[in-house]
């Protein structure tokens, strides 16, 4: 086993074993020691990681004292922390095995990055794989979930991917390996440990070949999904146009995507949108009467304008701050960038036509002057125009998107729009033979 190990490094480039410093993380479980075991045997860089989430009383402290006097007796250098891992279940209102996730490897990374470690090694094996892909069959997936466990990703690498659970009980027997029972891998109510201990008995023993079977078409699954994401990468690049704060997504473009519903989920997952989610946008998409429609994930929101998608950041679709402009003030730099200036001396003066220059009359302004966005029922009476106009109906007009209205800030004074920063001043604030005193400001 210890050559096949080898060779599996090599064979899938996990790492170099002379120049990169390895980071094992181990539990103190079979899998993990015989792991641990390989590393040794093979002379390489590492070191050991060990988290302990208390959630098994004396068992948990077992556990370290075990991998804490393992690394001593072997001069192995060797990282441990404590979590509390109920609380952080309240605090983010996840299961406890997200929750155990999700500080593990939120510290792994930090130990790799404060220790200069090249990566993290796991001590997943074929069969763990196998839970994998049996596990994102029945929650549902795109064919990345499909694919098991890889080999490598990112910084974490699985080198005992090669091997099955029979290896490697086989290899701790053979070589008389300590390691402790983990009490909660015989409880069924984790889902993994059900797939586990329940399911896959039941499929081996309706498929003798089961294992040989499963693996195969996982391999063949990857190699499937290589030729299926160039494809939609390139669907991707053509699609998805990313303009400074958003990215939009062409209505006539997407539909013209056959399967759509499979290339909007490779195209939405991205964004954390999920399978409920994404048959919503695809009726959406064919709706002409959905313009408006507002689609949210965890981070993303997702408008369905008249051509085209918007996905912006939820923090963006909630910005509803408004700042303020004292009268003394000759520049803001938030939330956009304004020069000021009081012009009192009127000869000479000229009234630039460039709809990113405002000149107001300074005597007819209430200071402070507020910058806010639009609001419904917001009107103004527009400069060159006889009358009022909604702001909403200016918008139109103008041929303004969802987000472009949303992004459009308004100069007030006091309950007066003064101007559509950059677009178009109000009327009743403009030059006139009476005044004495020009308020100019103008959008960098």
């Amino acid at each position: 086993m210890l050559q096949e190990f080898q060779h599996y490094i090599k064979d899938k480039g996990l790492f170099n074993p002379k120049k990169d410093k390895i980071l094992l993380a181990v539990s103190g479980g079979v899998d993990s020691m015989v792991m641990l075991d390989l590393f040794l045997r093979s002379r390489y860089n590492f070191a050991i990681a060990h988290c302990n989430f208390h959630l098994r009383g004396e068992e948990s402290l077992r556990d370290e004292s075990f991998v804490r006097r393992f690394a001593q007796e072997n001069n192995i250098p060797i990282f441990v922390q404590d979590f509390d891992t109920f609380a952080y279940m309240e605090k983010e209102k996840k299961s406890l095995e997200m929750s155990a996730r999700d500080l593990r490897y939120d510290w792994f990374n930090k130990v790799l990055e404060e220790n200069n470690f090249t990566f993290l090694a796991t001590a997943h094996h074929s069969d763990d794989s196998a839970e994998t892909f049996v596990i994102n069959l029945l929650r549902g997936t795109g064919i990345a979930g499909l694919h098991g466990i890889l080999p490598k990703s990112g910084k974490i690498i699985r080198p005992l991917l090669f091997a099955s659970r029979r290896n490697i009980n086989d290899y701790a027997k053979r070589h008389n390996i300590s390691f402790v029972e983990d009490s909660t891998n015989k409880d069924n109510k984790f889902t993994r440990n059900k797939i586990r201990n329940e399911v896959i008995p039941i499929l081996r023993e309706i498929s003798p070949n089961f294992d040989i079977i499963i693996k195969k078409n996982i391999e063949r699954l990857r190699e499937t999904e290589i030729v299926f994401r160039k494809v939609v990468d390139e669907v991707k690049n053509n699609i998805l146009q990313k303009e400074q704060d958003h990215i939009k997504i062409n209505i006539q473009e997407a539909l013209s995507l056959e399967p759509l519903h499979i290339f909007m989920y490779e195209i939405l997952s991205e964004f954390g949108f999920n399978e409920s989610n994404i048959n919503s946008i695809c009726d959406a998409l064919k709706d002409n009467t959905s313009t408006g429609r507002k689609f949210f994930s965890e981070k993303y929101r997702l408008v369905r304008d008249r051509k085209y998608l918007f996905i912006t950041t939820r923090e963006q679709a909630n910005n509803s701050t408004n700042y303020l402009i004292e009268d003394w003030q000759t520049s803001i730099k938030t939330p956009l960038a304004l020069q000021i200036e009081t012009l009192r001396d009127l000869n000479f003066i000229r009234i630039p036509k460039e709809k990113n220059v405002a000149m107001l009359d300074y005597d007819l302004l209430k200071f402070p002057l507020q910058l806010r966005h639009w609001q419904k029922g917001d009107v103004f009476f527009p400069f060159g125009l006889h009358g009022k106009q909604k702001i909403s109906d200016f918008f139109t007009n103008q041929k303004y998107s969802i987000i472009d209205k949303e992004k459009q800030w308004l100069l007030c004074s006091g309950e007066d729009i003064v101007w559509v920063v950059g677009e178009r001043i109000d009327d009743r604030f403009k030059i006139t033979n009476k005044t004495k005193n020009i308020y100019k400001i103008e959008v960098e």
